[in-house]
C-alpha cells in the first residue's frame, strides 16, 4: 500500500464503525450497495470532532485536500478538482419518472427502470479499491417538522468533509429516523470522472438521488440542490409546503422591530451578499443577521402566515468578487475552518481570486496548479471557484437559526442580473401577481451553470434548474399556497444590475441595497405610499431614501427605477413563449394575467 493510497490508514479505535441500528430498511440498502459497490473499506460516519480530524489528516495524505497557512487561515484547506468537473451539469441531470409529462419541459427526463439499470451497471464493481463512506445527515434543525434526513454513501472523502460543513452530519440523523423514519437515499461514486459516464440523477416517487462521474459541489454533495431542491420540491407539492432556492434574512429596526425577508436570486447574483448585508453608517442603528444564504423551506404557520426555516447548515459560496468591500461578513466566515476550491493557490500557503482585496499575488499556482502571475492571460481562479464556510463562523448569523418553528415571512423578493428593463425595486400588486413576478424574472447567466455565460434566459423563481417536478405544476403549488394563507408575505423585484448608455451600473449596490430593503420593509409596514404603473407599485422618490449616497440623486434614481414600457413587451413576449410550452400544466390564472400585463404595458 503505497503512501497516496486512498485506503484508510491507521483508523483509531471507535472510528468508522458507527452502524445506523435498529432501521431494517436503511441497514438493508445499505448492505446492498455495499454488494454492489464491492468496496475495500466501509466507514460509518459519526459526524464526530475526532473523525474531523482524522478525515482531514487522511485527506492530506491522499493529497486530495493541501493544508493552508494556519496562521493566516486556521483550519482551512485547499483543494482541486478536475478540470472537466468545475461546475452544475444541468444537460447530465435527470429526473426519473414514470411519465416524462410529469417532469416537464424544463427538466430532463429518463425512464426511471431504464436509468436505474444503467446507473447500477456503472456501480457494479465501483468502489473496489476504495473506501466507502456512510454519511448520515440531516436538511434543517433538529427538531423541525420540515426536516429531512438524508444518508449519502460515497468514495469521496471531499464529498465527506464538504458534507460535513453544509449540513447537520452524524449520529443526531439516526436519532431522528428512529425505527422506521423516512429517508432519502443518496448513492454517489466518483467512478473515472470521464463526462461521458457523468450522470446526477433524481427519483421523487423513491426519495432518492444517485449520482456518478461528479466530484464537483452540486453534484456530488446530495444534500444540497439535489435533496434540497430537486427532491425536495416534489416533497414539498406532495406535503403541502415549499422549497425555494431563496435567501432568508433577518432585518431588526432600531427599536427592535424585526422583519424577516426570503429572496430569490439566480447563482452569481448577489445572494450571499444581501443575506449577509452590511447596513450603511446611514443606517445606524439596523441590524442585519442571516439565517440562510441559498434555501428555504416554508410552510403555512397556525397564524395564516408563511414560515421559513434554512435546511443548510454551511455556505457553497462563488469566491470571484467575494471581498470586503462587496461581503465582509462572508470574508470572515471564510477566515477558518473552510475549504477552498478551484481557486489560486499563493506560495506562504494562503488563496488568491480575482476580486479579492488587494493587489494580485506577485506569484501563484493557478487553480489548474500552473504558474500564474498577475500578466498571464489566463485567469488565476476558476470562474465558478468556491467557498464551503460553516454558518456558525458568520459574525452575524441570527439566533432564530436553529428554531424549529422558522421564522415569519413579512416580504418575498425576486431579483436576476438584468442590465436594462427591471426597475431597482417594485412591488406586486397581490400574491397571484406575485406568483407572476416570479414566474416570469429572467437573469443573464452565470459560471455556476455550464455554457451559456452572459445569455438571458428566463429563470422563474430561480428555479428552472432545480425543480423537480412540472414547473407549470409548480406555478399551480405557489397559486395554491397562497390561498392557505390569511397573511401572506408581500411580493417584491429587484434589480441591482441596472446599466445606463455608457455601459455602467445605475446603482451602486452592496449595503447601499439596504436602502430599498427599508422601503420594502416600510411598504411591509404600511408607511410609505406608492406610485402604481402596469408593472407594479414603484417607489416614490421622497419616500426611499436617499440621503447620505455620494454622487447620487432624484435624478439617478428616476434612472434606477425608470419604466420602460418596450423593456417589458419584450419580457412579456419571452414569457409567454415560456408559458405556452408549459401547456395544459400552466395555471389559466397566470396565462390570463400576462394577458393583461401584456395589454398594460402597450
Amino acid at each position: 500500500m503505497s503512501d497516496k493510497s486512498i485506503l484508510l490508514q491507521s483508523i483509531p479505535e471507535g472510528l468508522g464503525t458507527h452502524k445506523p441500528q435498529g432501521h431494517a430498511k436503511l441497514s438493508a440498502w445499505i448492505d446492498d450497495c455495499i454488494k454492489r459497490c464491492q468496496p475495500a473499506q466501509v466507514f460509518y460516519c459519526d459526524g464526530s470532532e475526532a473523525e474531523k480530524k482524522f478525515l482531514e489528516k487522511e485527506a492530506v495524505r491522499m493529497g486530495i485536500l493541501t493544508p493552508l497557512n494556519q496562521d493566516k487561515l486556521p483550519g482551512c484547506f485547499y483543494s482541486r478538482s478536475h478540470p472537466n468537473d468545475v461546475a452544475r451539469v444541468e444537460q447530465l441531470t435527470f429526473i426519473c419518472t414514470p411519465t416524462k409529462e410529469a417532469v416537464g419541459p424544463t427538466n430532463h427526463w429518463r425512464d426511471p427502470q431504464e436509468m436505474r439499470a444503467k446507473l447500477m451497471g456503472m456501480l457494479d464493481g465501483a468502489m473496489k479499491g476504495r473506501v466507502m463512506y456512510v454519511v448520515p445527515y440531516m436538511m434543517g434543525p433538529k427538531d423541525s417538522k420540515l426536516t429531512q434526513v438524508g444518508v449519502e454513501i460515497t468514495d469521496s472523502i471531499y464529498v465527506v468533509l464538504n458534507m460535513r460543513i453544509m449540513s447537520r452530519m452524524g449520529e443526531a440523523a439516526y436519532e431522528r429516523l428512529g425505527a422506521d423514519g423516512d429517508f432519502n437515499k443518496g448513492l454517489h461514486s466518483t467512478l473515472d470522472l470521464n463526462p461521458e459516464r457523468r450522470f446526477i440523477c433524481h427519483f421523487p416517487q423513491d426519495n432518492e438521488i444517485i449520482s456518478v462521474g461528479s466530484g464537483y459541489g452540486g453534484n456530488a454533495l446530495l444534500g444540497k440542490k439535489c435533496l434540497a431542491l430537486r427532491i425536495g420540491s416534489a416533497l414539498a407539492q406532495r406535503q403541502g409546503w415549499m422549497a425555494e432556492h431563496m435567501l432568508l434574512l433577518a432585518a431588526e429596526s432600531p427599536e427592535g422591530k424585526k422583519h424577516y425577508i426570503a429572496a430569490a436570486f439566480p447563482s452569481a447574483c448577489g445572494k450571499t451578499n444581501f443575506a449577509m448585508l452590511i447596513p450603511p453608517p446611514h443606517f445606524a442603528g439596523w441590524k442585519i443577521t442571516t439565517i440562510g444564504d441559498d434555501i428555504a423551506w416554508m410552510e403555512a404557520g397556525p397564524d395564516g402566515r408563511l414560515y421559513a426555516i434554512n435546511p443548510e447548515a454551511g455556505y457553497f459560496g462563488v469566491a470571484p468578487g467575494t471581498n470586503y468591500k462587496s461581503n465582509p461578513n462572508a470574508m470572515k466566515s471564510i477566515a477558518r475552518d473552510t475549504i477552498y476550491t478551484n481557486v489560486a493557490l499563493t506560495p506562504d500557503g494562503d488563496v488568491w481570486w480575482e476580486g479579492k482585496d488587494g493587489d494580485p499575488p506577485a506569484e501563484a499556482s493557478d487553480w489548474l496548479g500552473n504558474a500564474w502571475a498577475p500578466d498571464s492571460p489566463d485567469k488565476a481562479a476558476h470562474a465558478n471557484s468556491r467557498f464551503t464556510a460553516p454558518a456558525r463562523n458568520n459574525p452575524v448569523l441570527a439566533p432564530e437559526v436553529d428554531d424549529p418553528k422558522g421564522v415569519p415571512i413579512s416580504a418575498i423578493i425576486f431579483g436576476g442580473r438584468r442590465a436594462s428593463t427591471v426597475p431597482l425595486v417594485f412591488q406586486s400588486f397581490d400574491w397571484e401577481h406575485g406568483t407572476f413576478l416570479g414566474a416570469t424574472m429572467g437573469s443573464e447567466m452565470t459560471a455556476a451553470a455550464a455554457g451559456g455565460l452572459g445569455q438571458l434566459r428566463l429563470d422563474p423563481m430561480a428555479m428552472i434548474p432545480f425543480c423537480g417536478y412540472h414547473m407549470g405544476d409548480y406555478f399551480a403549488h405557489w397559486l395554491t399556497m397562497g390561498k392557505k394563507l390569511k397573511n401572506p408575505p408581500l411580493i417584491f423585484g429587484v434589480n441591482w444590475f441596472r446599466k445606463d448608455e455608457q455601459g455602467r451600473f445605475v446603482w451602486p449596490g452592496f449595503g447601499e441595497n439596504m436602502r430599498a430593503l427599508k422601503w420594502i420593509i416600510d411598504r411591509c409596514e404600511g408607511k410609505v405610499d406608492a406610485k402604481e404603473t402596469p408593472i407594479g407599485h414603484l417607489p416614490r422618490t421622497e419616500d426611499f431614501d436617499l440621503e447620505g449616497l455620494k454622487d447620487f440623486g432624484p435624478a439617478d434614481f428616476e434612472k434606477a427605477i425608470a419604466y420602460d414600457p418596450a423593456g417589458w413587451q419584450k419580457d412579456y413576449a419571452l414569457a409567454g413563449e415560456f408559458f405556452a410550452k408549459l401547456g395544459e400544466h400552466m395555471p389559466k390564472e397566470l396565462s390570463a394575467r400576462l394577458e393583461k400585463q401584456k395589454a398594460a404595458v402597450k
